[in-house]
């Protein structure tokens, strides 16, 4: 798709070397009525030459954009001073200028990303963090001191800011396929917040970009279709408040020293599971987090709104670890299963597997 696009551009280009040809070297009159004339042909040949460093950029992975937006601009100009015999390029034009705005918008859209991401990782003393020992357990329910024990988290430094990736496979609707997806996420664990940012196959030739975001106990989500239209925009919704929290609890159980945190409180169940309660800035929400006899997580279940709008209803969301794997010496869930325990039945919408992550990371990948 990336050199065919390509290869658009430089035939698109190519073929605006006409007008410059026909301004220079031909002596038929009819070229000067249709208004090719020499600084005439001069623009056919700077279209040609923008397109060309247009694919060129693109291809490089560079900010292309711009160059084709001029030439967009100019070549469209040339094609209505010679509308009978060029019209049709205005159907490439179209085409290339839906892509460059796409382009364009989603470049805009990783920039946002980066700033928020970067807000994500500041602020954060990487000095006062300390090595974690079992008299910090102290406070905790036996299950939860088994599961960071098994984690293996004493001896290592305590968890300030994580930054990971992941792949996987998701879907909309319980019947409809599924989309495969890569992730990239940052997490400040003192001050409980993550920028969670996807790209979605969505269908062939057509992406979904997403972002999840919580900051100072606000939710945030965004997803646009193509980097241009719309498709989930929430902000300042108490539903996406409360979700967003939801799964900051949720995915503790990838940096699981976030347990002996204050905003963190822990009710025994039983000998393998236990209630954890999320407390910030006034707002709590909670869920029971389930292991085996061992220690090892093995899912996490709480009431969560399904969707933001305002007629969305608590349903209970579920997730599963499927198999376990040490990154830097911790042992955690690489790949889970997420699902909808909905009235009408289970609705597995969510695969994944983390791929990488690293523990206090003062930058962005």
């Amino acid at each position: 798709m990336k050199y065919t696009f390509g290869f658009i551009l430089i035939i698109h280009g190519l073929i605006h070397i006409n007008g410059f040809i026909n301004a220079f070297y031909s002596a038929d009159l009819n070229h000067q009525i249709l208004g090719i004339s020499n600084p005439i042909g001069l623009l056919w040949l700077i279209v040609f030459i923008l397109f060309v460093v247009s694919a060129s950029q693109f291809i490089s992975n560079k900010k292309w954009f711009y160059f084709a937006f001029l030439a967009i601009f100019v070549s469209q100009i040339l094609i209505i001073i010679t509308w009978k015999e060029a019209k049709f390029g205005t159907i490439t034009n179209l085409i290339i200028l839906l892509v460059s705005l796409s382009a364009f918008t989603n470049h805009r859209f990783q920039k946002m990303v980066e700033i928020e991401s970067t807000e994500i990782l500041s602020n954060v003393i990487y000095t006062t963090s300390k090595f974690i020992s079992e008299k910090d357990l102290d406070h905790l329910p036996d299950i939860i001191k088994k599961w960071l024990l098994n984690a293996k988290v004493i001896g290592d430094k305590e968890i300030l800011t994580v930054r990971l990736k992941q792949k996987g496979e998701m879907r909309t609707k319980p019947k409809s396929k599924w989309m495969p997806f890569g992730a990239t996420q940052y997490f400040n664990i003192k001050n409980p917040s993550f920028v969670w940012t996807t790209n979605v196959a969505a269908m062939p030739f057509l992406n979904m970009t997403g972002r999840d975001k919580l900051k100072d106990g606000n939710g945030e989500m965004l997803i646009k279709l193509a980097g241009l239209i719309p498709v989930v925009n929430e902000s300042k919704n108490d539903k996406i408040n409360f979700g967003a929290m939801i799964r900051y609890l949720a995915e503790i159980c990838w940096f699981p020293s976030a347990a002996l945190n204050n905003y963190m409180t822990w009710k025994s169940i039983d000998e393998t599971s236990a209630k954890a309660t999320f407390t910030y800035n006034d707002h709590s929400v909670l869920g029971v987090f389930s292991f085996s006899t061992k220690g090892d997580f093995i899912s996490f279940e709480a009431d969560r709104y399904y969707g933001g709008t305002k007629d969305a209803t608590l349903e209970s969301w579920l997730v599963e670890a499927i198999s376990y794997k040490e990154f830097n010496g911790l042992k955690i869930p690489n790949k889970c299963k997420v699902t909808w325990k909905l009235p009408k039945g289970n609705f597995n919408w969510l695969n994944l597997e983390v791929t990488d992550i690293e523990f206090n990371p003062s930058k962005l990948y």
